[in-house]
């Protein structure tokens, strides 16, 4: 009988695991008395239950108090807490340096008054250390959430965050809660995209991010109301809006596109109310652009028909005056208006030329019943007559084209109902 082999320790090669690493990063300006008591709190829920090696990084965010003092006599005395100084003031700047900064795999930000209960941390970080989304934000108008905040800071968050749903067509709820996170090699390429260095910075970051296709992920947070607050309401809203204009204007030129991102799947079908919310929260911004492109259309299609009308008759220079706009503005509109859609098809363009010849029976018809009513009228009564004809047909231009040529295409759910 021969002997069984003794297999020794040496024959087995083990592999050691990475565990993730996770950079929290809390900016400070002024806050000597709220520091202490965030990092102990903090620091004792990382050590206690969190499941990835973690680092604690306080940015000084031009403080004018003892807030830096403290700051690193606190990392001095605590484990795994590192201090950083910027000379300038900026919520977004501090970010922007302490995640550029990071070499952790994901990296996190929360406020130093700790408003959102750290039950959310995990949930907000597991996504992006499993590799299933590429940002996390901690939201207080998802459902499940519970808040605690007065009327006046309700009303301007929700207000807020539906101005960027309807001009962005965001999927996002809540853009400025102060918990999000993001993995490190997602976000890099981003920040150096985003401009604002002050509370639009958050927005911005993830209007960024879904124009080019990451997946942001939404926890519902606990969240109790900060009232020693210092955010000067009407010059944020201001900047905010201000913001908003800046990155449409980015996403029409292109600029908005970010290089060296991973590139996500496109979904395979989407469920017909998730496509019909979308259109809803798009409305405004469609109906912006849309009159936009409207103005500059009329306004052409005036220059144009007052100029040809010297030498053609009313109606052929109408017909040159229009076609000559109308491809412009179909274009424009396929490209800036309705932006999910995608290159022309034989469809578009047969529904575009029926639309343009509605369009062109409305202001010839308006401009042969000027000539019935008044024989011999102005060039300048015959360009007003057309003007307002235009704009009744603008109107009419855009339901057919919302509803008709650039209709969401059918999803499998759709054709099998």
């Amino acid at each position: 009988m021969s002997a069984v082999p003794q297999v020794g320790v040496d024959t087995v090669r083990r592999v050691p695991r990475r565990t993730a690493t996770v950079d929290v990063v809390i900016p400070v300006h002024n806050e000597e008395r709220s520091l202490p008591g965030c990092l102990e709190v903090l620091r004792k829920y990382l050590a206690e239950g969190f499941p990835f090696a973690w680092t604690i990084t306080v940015v000084d965010n031009a403080s004018t108090d003892g807030t830096l003092g403290v700051a690193r006599e606190l990392a001095g005395l605590m484990d795994n807490v590192r201090v950083l100084h910027l000379d300038r003031k900026g919520r977004g700047l501090a970010l922007r340096t302490a995640w550029g900064y990071s070499d952790a795999d994901v990296v996190v930000y929360m406020d130093v008054d700790l408003s959102t209960g750290l039950d959310a941390l995990l949930p907000l970080v597991a996504p992006l250390v499993n590799g299933h989304s590429d940002l996390a934000i901690g939201s207080r108008l998802a459902t499940g959430a519970r808040t605690v905040r007065g009327g006046k800071r309700e009303l301007i968050s929700r207000c807020y965050n539906k101005v960027v749903r309807w001009t962005h067509g965001a999927r996002f709820t809540d853009a400025q809660c102060g918990f999000k996170a993001a993995r490190a090699d997602v976000v890099k390429p981003l920040l150096k995209q985003v401009q604002d260095d002050s509370w639009f910075f958050d927005t911005e970051l993830l209007l960024l991010a879904e124009h080019n296709g990451l997946r942001v992920h939404e926890v519902p947070v606990d969240w109790v109301e900060d009232v020693d607050t210092r955010v000067n309401v009407v010059k944020t809203a201001t900047d905010d809006i201000a913001g908003l204009v800046r990155v449409a204007r980015a996403k029409v030129t292109g600029a908005a596109k970010v290089s060296g991102l991973p590139q996500r799947p496109a979904p395979r079908a989407v469920h017909p109310q998730a496509v019909l919310a979308k259109r809803e929260n798009g409305l405004l911004w469609q109906l912006v652009s849309f009159g936009v492109i409207g103005l500059v259309s009329t306004a052409l299609t005036s220059l144009l028909y007052a100029i040809l009308r010297s030498w053609w008759p009313l109606l052929l220079a109408n017909l040159v005056a229009l076609t000559v706009t109308t491809l412009w503005n179909t274009e424009a509109n396929r490209r800036f208006t309705f932006l999910n859609q995608s290159s022309s098809s034989g469809r578009v363009h047969l529904q575009g030329l029926v639309v343009f010849a509605l369009y062109y029976v409305v202001t010839s018809g308006a401009l042969l019943g000027l000539h019935a009513w008044q024989p011999d009228p102005s060039r300048w009564l015959e360009v007003l007559v057309l003007v307002v004809s235009s704009v009744f047909g603008t109107a009419l231009r855009f339901v057919l084209l919302r509803s008709w040529v650039f209709r969401p295409a059918a999803s499998s759910t759709e054709k099998e109902s």
